[in-house]
């Protein structure tokens, strides 16, 4: 069965040594390892200090444009992938790629109870300097999170194909029919727009890195608010409000809807890919998210 989060094309470890060496010599002189292949990109470690990304599908390649223009305007704050490299499209690969310096950290899934803790004020401080930005030239809402009467269907589907793996509570229903009934968000400000668990790194309790620009864009607070319910502990969440500041009951109810919907997602998606850590993080950010109902 075909799923959302399948790939066109894939580069190999001894591919993406051939198209460095190609386009960049001597980059690639000394070692090339896949470390990461997520739904838009196939990442790998270059030489120890670069990361090298792949498209793996066609359809991501306008995004990616949009992302390379946008990371070189975002706030200095925030610890975000720099270009340094940009290949070209060749008879071996299609596709245009890039590389950055390599972010240190793992993938924030790996923090303790206590690191989400400690990651609370860091994650408010920034994703306020982020929304504040004024970035020229962003698309509004390009995959149509903040839509709620679009989204709450969605993730209506994503909860029932789930259902094997968790079970919503009664309150659920509820909350996505309030969600139904908002009026539509207002664009107010720029946005990652995919802002999850594997999109965050992390060493210790500090954040190290904020990756994945693909859905850049101009939105409404929720679609990036989903963070907080899905990976900080209920607990913290003071912590992050009171560094990010004040937030409208409509954006609240947006980024719960999220959190469920795209944990919902990541969670079939763990499963379905062999990824038990990405399936156990994810199954965590549903519990997350229906905290305090």
């Amino acid at each position: 069965m075909a799923h959302q989060w399948d790939a066109e094309s894939v580069v190999d470890e001894a591919l993406a040594r051939e198209l460095i060496r190609e386009q960049f010599a001597p980059v690639g002189e000394r070692s090339v390892e896949l470390v990461a292949a997520g739904w838009d990109y196939t990442v790998h470690r270059v030489d120890g200090e670069w990361a090298f990304r792949f498209p793996r599908r066609e359809i991501v390649l306008e995004p990616m444009r949009r992302e390379l223009a946008a990371l070189s305007r975002l706030p200095p704050s925030l610890p975000v992938p720099a270009p340094a490299y940009r290949g070209e499209p060749s008879p071996r690969f299609p596709w245009p790629f890039w590389g950055a310096l390599w972010l240190p950290g793992v993938e924030a899934g790996a923090a303790s109870e206590a690191e989400r803790h400690e990651l609370a004020p860091q994650l408010g401080r920034l994703l306020r300097d982020l929304h504040a930005a004024d970035v020229p030239g962003l698309p509004v809402d390009v995959v149509r999170r903040a839509d709620m009467g679009f989204r709450v269907p969605r993730t209506r589907e994503e909860l029932v194909a789930a259902a094997e793996l968790w079970t919503a509570p009664a309150a659920v229903a509820d909350l996505l029919d309030r969600a139904e009934r908002l009026p539509p968000a207002v664009p107010s400000a720029t946005f990652h727009g995919d802002l999850h668990f594997r999109q965050l790194l992390v060493q210790g309790g500090r954040l190290t890195g904020i990756v994945d620009w693909i859905d850049v864009c101009r939105s409404d607070p929720g679609i990036d608010l989903l963070l907080v319910y899905a990976f900080l502990p209920a607990e913290a969440r003071d912590g992050f409000f009171a560094e990010y500041g004040d937030v409208g009951e409509g954006s609240l109810i947006r980024a719960r809807v999220l959190a469920l919907f795209l944990s919902a997602t990541l969670a079939r998606y763990g499963r379905t890919q062999g990824l038990p850590h990405v399936e156990h993080e994810a199954l965590a950010s549903l519990d997350r998210a229906v905290a305090g109902f």
